[in-house]
């Protein structure tokens, strides 16, 4: 049998503000018992479905980014997404989108670590 995911784990000066920001950009919800200063935070799966994310305070971190998200917009498109994610803090970190309409911009989150927005799977389903 197959393991399952049950959490990504992304390593965090400060637990509950990153996972806040995250909260928002993924429209989960904190853990109740959740609170600035906490060594640890957790953004719950929606509705149970796919792995929680636990932000957690760490001196050191491994790398150039503790995580890495891939994201495409639940609704709109990726460029619609990208505008929403600066507007809420995020920062250009490098721009490839393409002129035929592919490609991806790499973003970063308040604390540096990047991800990317991915065209949404209906701009992909109309250039198919």
């Amino acid at each position: 049998m197959p393991a399952l995911i049950h959490c990504v784990t992304v390593e965090t000066d400060d637990p509950y503000t990153l996972a806040s920001w995250w909260a928002e950009v993924l429209g989960r919800k904190l853990l109740d018992d959740d609170h600035p200063g906490d060594p640890e935070a957790v953004l719950l799966a929606p509705d149970g479905h796919g792995p929680d994310l636990l932000f957690v305070q760490v001196g050191e971190r491994h790398g150039k980014g503790a995580f890495h998200l891939d994201l495409h917009a639940a609704e709109g498109t990726r460029d619609t997404e990208v505008e929403r994610l600066l507007g809420l803090g995020a920062t250009l970190a490098a721009d490839r989108r393409r002129p035929d309409g592919t490609g991806w911009v790499v973003l970063a989150d308040p604390e540096g670590n990047e991800f990317c927005v991915c065209r949404s799977a209906a701009e992909k389903a109309a250039s198919a």
